[in-house]
């Protein structure tokens, strides 16, 4: 692969490392795409729906994406793209989710999932071939190995044996998002029979150069979401590579992938929540729509409800997206965790929402309330299914003793940095990030903010109840410390239905000191945020998932957040922490 093309920043493009220059991206991104609910906007959601019906990518906007330079936010700011940290990459992406999670996924963000395995461990003619590519509008797909998905489409591997000029690589994959379409394939291949954390290679694949007969495209397949998304196989036959494709050395797939998804699986929690926004404006549109009076009762609890899960979805992605960068050989628990608790939320928030839309949510035409049935088929094959929460599971399920037994109350306390808006964080650095180890920070962060609030514990009110749910999560850690400390040491555990129950119990557990940290370290400049109404309702519901004791809550709270959902909605402001102001 030789790209020459010219490497540019696309121009009028704020660039900076600060949280404001993504703001300033993601404003104009929005201001491209124009006003969603717009029937005449080629960009609107109208038109991305219908074209999600005929099962077609949406051309109009893939093409303003490219001439908007999209492909920039995906190169590391070193190979002269736009990305620095994780979490700045999720705040400019989102005016494309909360459009179209299909949209996402099948023009961009699986580009910067192949590229992972470059930027982790791609050497400099490589870094600069794929920076260049992605800048000029190229797209990479990902042929991956099932040790990283735990995904069903995922099953069939490759295979590459060495050659006198590099490798020859056999295989079929069925189900490739992007295989038809990609300039780049990045081939996560079997170089060595044997089991093994050495076992699997990374191959980057030109496959205009795989030669005539070597490689095959299979037909599409059409699958329940993401239906604008183009999926279709490929099958290898005896197909040469070059010995300059390999990423790394021989053997190191495994880790590659496993640091790379850390960064996937933390990006997509940080993107889809703003999607399930949408749903959420929608709602408050059927409720409050020719009404002139205050919102019915009935619609008090899921709408307050679901509004402080979104908050807390993404004051958990938040938390993570920052530790890639300022905890990187820490952070691979806590991705896996809020991977493991967000898409539970958010599923179980589109039920929700269901049933304040009723039938208007199924409106396939409708750009109003047609988002919620797009949504709801789009989540599990963007990854947030079951098999998604497998995966997380298999990270989860191996640490829980040793962190038991090694780190909970007896690690100290992140940095504030973690959880401050406005901090100056290190840049993400893919080949940083850790795979096994390093203990449990969000852990020491629950049991602080809990120390903190204890002076409040019994004392009534918004505050009294929120040092009363973190003082019930702390317990809640213990009674885990103690049920961990006996979990056996061979990999039985995987497959034994009580001790996933135990990483999910600790998943939300860890989950919780993210809203915490978040709530604990607000400056004050929002004051809706700095009020603990938000954490409370937030955690509360947290807390009844798992079955941690909920204390009272002061009746003010649903109606202190109701107005604040209502509010933003009037004001075309977004659900989650930023409120930032959507197109006109």
């Amino acid at each position: 692969m030789t790209i020459t093309a010219e490497i540019i920043h696309p121009p009028g493009t704020p660039f900076g490392r600060t949280e404001a220059d993504a703001r300033a991206r993601a404003a104009r991104l929005e201001a491209l795409l124009g006003d969603p609910y717009d029937p005449a906007n080629p960009h609107g959601l109208q038109t991305l729906f219908a074209a999600d019906g005929r099962g077609e990518p949406p051309a109009a906007t893939e093409a303003l994406l490219t001439e908007a330079g999209f492909g920039a936010e995906l190169v590391p700011a070193a190979q002269g793209g736009l990305l620095t940290r994780a979490d700045l990459l999720a705040r400019a992406l989102r005016p494309v989710f909360r459009r179209d999670v299909g949209l996402g996924f099948g023009y961009g963000i699986i580009s910067l999932f192949a590229a992972g395995a470059v930027w982790t461990a791609g050497d400099a003619q490589q870094r600069r071939d794929v920076a260049a590519l992605l800048l000029n509008g190229g797209r990479a797909t990902i042929l991956h190995h099932e040790l990283a998905h735990a995904n069903a489409i995922l099953r069939h591997e490759f295979s590459a044996r060495r050659a006198p000029d590099g490798y020859r690589l056999d295989g079929r994959k069925d189900v490739i998002i992007n295989a038809a379409r990609a300039d780049l394939q990045v081939v996560y291949a079997r170089t060595d029979p044997a089991r093994g954390p050495r076992s699997h290679s990374v191959l980057l694949l030109d496959p205009a150069r795989a030669g005539a007969g070597r490689l095959r495209h299979l037909p599409r397949v059409d699958l329940p979401g993401m239906r604008g998304a183009l999926f279709s196989g490929l099958e290898f036959t005896d197909c040469p590579v070059p010995a300059a494709a390999l990423v790394g050395a021989e053997g190191d797939g495994v880790g590659v992938a496993l640091r790379v998804f850390q960064v996937n699986r933390s990006v997509i929690c940080g993107v889809v929540t703003s999607a399930v926004g949408t749903v959420l404006h929608s709602a408050v549109r059927a409720t409050t729509e020719g009404r002139t009076g205050p919102l019915a009762k009935r619609w008090h609890k899921p709408l307050a409800g679901v509004f402080a899960d979104l908050l807390a979805c993404d004051a958990m992605s938040t938390v993570v997206l920052r530790a890639l960068s300022l905890l990187p050989t820490q952070a691979h628990v806590y991705a896996a965790a809020v991977k493991y608790v967000v898409p539970d939320l958010l599923r179980e928030d589109l039920e929700e929402l269901a049933g304040v839309l009723g039938a208007r949510g199924y409106d396939h035409a409708s750009p109003e309330y047609g988002a919620l049935d797009k949504l709801v088929r789009d989540l599990p094959v963007a990854g947030l299914g079951h098999a998604g929460s497998a995966s997380c599971q298999a990270v989860l399920v191996p640490q829980l003793r040793g962190l038991a037994e090694r780190s909970w109350f007896a690690e100290q306390e992140p940095p504030t940095e973690l959880f401050r808006s406005g901090a100056e964080l290190p840049d993400l650095e893919y080949g940083l990030l850790g795979i096994a180890g390093g203990g449990d920070f969000m852990a020491a962060s629950l049991v602080g903010s809990a120390e903190r609030l204890a002076p409040s514990r019994g004392a009534g009110g918004t505050l009294g109840a929120l040092a009363d749910l973190a003082e019930a999560f702390v317990t809640e850690l213990r009674a885990l410390r103690e049920q961990c400390r006996r979990l056996p040491t061979s990999g039985a555990a995987l497959t034994d239905p009580a001790v996933v129950v135990l990483s999910a119990r600790y998943a939300g557990v860890v989950g919780a000191a993210g809203v915490l940290g978040i709530w604990e370290h607000q400056d004050g400049t929002d004051p809706f945020l700095a009020d603990p109404a938000w954490a409370v309702l937030a955690l509360s519901r947290l807390a009844g998932r798992l079955g941690v004791a909920v204390p009272d809550l002061p009746d003010s709270i649903q109606e202190q957040i109701l107005d604040e959902l209502v509010r933003r909605y009037q004001e075309g402001r977004s659900c989650d922490l930023d409120a930032v102001s959507y197109a006109p």
